[in-house]
């Protein structure tokens, strides 16, 4: 009964440590988008998979998409993924990016989300 103890411990310990690393790396900024629970499930799964970004919020008005933040342009992803919709890239004003597409303009707001990450807004109207 006594190594059932020791791995009990250590499974606790572990989980200690790992909830302790989350909170020293998104600390501040945890709760600035309200719910934490969908962002961190995101993180995750960019740190996990091989993709560029994450969709982790969906309305019938808008998208918000999550993306890693490599040191260079954070921007350069949300142009790509706008690019591969048929959207031409027209010009940035502060954190909005603004695409072209027939006549139609899309309007593309980001943010940082801790030094890690980007947040992007994305209206339905781009997707359609």
């Amino acid at each position: 009964m006594n190594w059932l103890k020791k791995i009990m411990i250590t499974i606790f310990i572990s989980l200690t440590f790992a909830f302790g690393c989350i909170i020293l790396v998104l600390g501040p900024g945890l709760f600035q988008e309200g719910n934490p629970v969908p962002l961190l499930i995101s993180i995750v799964k960019l740190k996990i998979t091989d993709t560029d970004y994450v969709q982790f919020f969906n309305t019938e008005k808008k998208s918000r998409y999550l993306s890693s933040n490599t040191g260079q342009n954070p921007l350069i992803e949300v142009k790509e993924v706008m690019k591969a919709k048929g959207w031409a890239f027209e010009e940035q004003i502060g954190s909005g990016l603004i695409f072209l597409k027939d006549e139609k303009e899309a309007i593309v707001l980001t943010r940082q989300y801790s030094k890690y990450f980007v947040i992007w807004d994305v209206s339905k109207s781009v997707d359609r």
